[in-house]
């Protein structure tokens, strides 16, 4: 299916790995350019830039500068047609909530929600410039499946899927779309890589992490974690025309892991 994305420009926060990465190979991939936001260039990132297919900005999006400068890379290339929040990091907490001080709090906030909240208000006024544009913030089943383990994680993507609903009312009728993905748990290097969530999970608890991933799925009807290029393949389809009556939504990708209505 033809995704009408040839010649469109993209933004993406969180581009050199994981799920912003899968993003930005399937944006490439359909004709898009895309204006890659990170702290560090990977090797992947590096590829899609010197095929001319990425332009790659450099910069901490937890901080108050970035986000702009993102944007601003966008718009010396004519704007930003569609904008992908992705960045965003989780810290397992085993010790529960009375651990997690004021700074892990206002870390998790600036980069899971300030950063979205920058980049978003940045490009704005360029899409209602250009007529409109698509916004989809990549949010987590933690947002409605409350879990001590993650406990500013998941206040984090609640308080992101709010504001995804509110941009959607604000600006639907002047033609930006804001939609949100609520991912289960996703093969990427935040779950599963040194450090992510089942490692950390795995030393507080004597048990190895490839036993925490495997519990993490074993309930859900289809018994294993989501691929980033799934995840991928549904944000280009919100931040595609073919989704053009589809705002405000929030859509979950989680192999059947949340069962209630």
């Amino acid at each position: 299916m033809d995704l009408h994305l040839d010649g469109k420009i993209a933004v993406v926060t969180g581009a050199s790995r994981g799920i912003g990465l899968a993003i930005t190979e399937h944006l490439t991939d359909a004709g898009a350019h895309v204006v890659a936001g990170a702290r560090t260039m990977s090797d992947r990132i590096a590829e899609l830039q010197s095929e001319g297919s990425v332009t790659f900005v450099p910069g901490d999006l937890a901080g108050a500068e970035a986000p702009a400068k993102l944007v601003a890379a966008a718009s010396r290339l004519g704007g930003t047609d569609i904008l992908i929040n992705n960045a965003g990091a989780v810290t397992a907490r085993p010790g529960g909530f009375t651990t997690v001080t004021d700074e892990d709090w206002q870390s998790s906030w600036m980069l899971g929600m300030m950063a979205a909240v920058r980049t978003t208000r940045a490009a704005i006024p360029g899409m209602l410039r250009r007529g409109g544009g698509a916004i989809v913030t990549i949010g987590s089943v933690n947002a409605f499946f409350p879990d001590p383990g993650v406990v500013d994680y998941g206040a984090v993507k609640a308080a992101l899927t709010n504001l995804t609903k509110a941009l959607s009312k604000e600006f639907g009728q002047q033609g930006i779309r804001a939609n949100s993905i609520s991912p289960g748990p996703v093969l990427t290097d935040l779950w599963l890589g040194n450090g992510g969530v089942a490692e950390t999970v795995a030393e507080a608890s004597g048990s190895s992490a490839r036993e925490v991933a495997d519990r993490a799925v074993a309930g859900t009807p289809s018994g294993r974690f989501t691929a980033p290029d799934e995840v991928a393949d549904l944000a280009l389809f919100l931040a595609s025309d073919r989704a053009a009556n589809i705002t405000g939504t929030d859509m979950t990708i989680d192999g059947g892991f949340i069962t209630t209505l």
